[in-house]
């Protein structure tokens, strides 16, 4: 969760990832809760996520901590303002820590957020994998029964015939092949 993306995905380490890094310790501070709660409903689990869908929704100091019973509405829009301009996708588009500090003091204006970075918008899906499950898959008794008829058959009728193709779930695999395909990068 305090990961920059280019660093978290590629491993490239950018002088901006740590801009990323405190953006998200910012909206854990006005929050008053950490980066990730399972604990929580499932639009709130991910506080980087939830920030942005109130942002979107006009609707940021839904983000202030609840325990807060007094709080500036200002300087609470400017934190989190400021904590979303550094989780920006793009090291370009993050602030640098000069310009944080400065927006934080109120010394210069929080810059506009432009849109949610596409890191959330690219993993809000709808996870459909439990559909094909339930779906005529071929599972492995299913393979199993299908190979012991096959193999009956062919007891019954010795004809060598290959062009049917193998069945991946309960064919042997070639060891040896697979550790030369390997060793030559394939």
């Amino acid at each position: 969760g305090y990961l920059a993306p280019e660093y978290a995905m590629r491993g490239h380490l950018t002088e901006k990832a740590d801009v990323f890094s405190f953006g998200v310790v910012a909206l854990e501070v006005i929050s008053g809760r950490a980066n990730s709660d399972n604990s929580l409903d499932t639009e709130k689990i991910y506080l980087l996520e939830w920030a942005w869908n109130l942002h979107e929704n006009n609707q940021s100091l839904g983000l202030v901590d609840p325990t807060l019973t007094e709080f500036n509405d200002k300087e609470a829009l400017r934190v989190i303002g400021v904590a979303l301009l550094c989780t920006q996708a793009s090291p370009m588009m993050r602030p640098p820590m000069s310009r944080v500090v400065a927006m934080l003091a109120g010394d210069i204006e929080v810059g506009t957020v432009i849109s949610k970075p596409s890191y959330l918008t690219d993993w809000d899906f709808k996870d459909i994998t439990a559909s094909f499950l339930n779906e005529d898959t071929p599972t492995p008794s299913s393979s199993i029964k299908r190979r012991k008829s096959k193999e009956k058959s062919q007891r019954e009728n010795p004809v060598d015939d290959h062009s049917e193709g193998t069945d991946a779930l309960v064919s042997p695999v070639n060891v040896t092949q697979l550790t030369d395909i390997l060793a030559e990068g394939r």
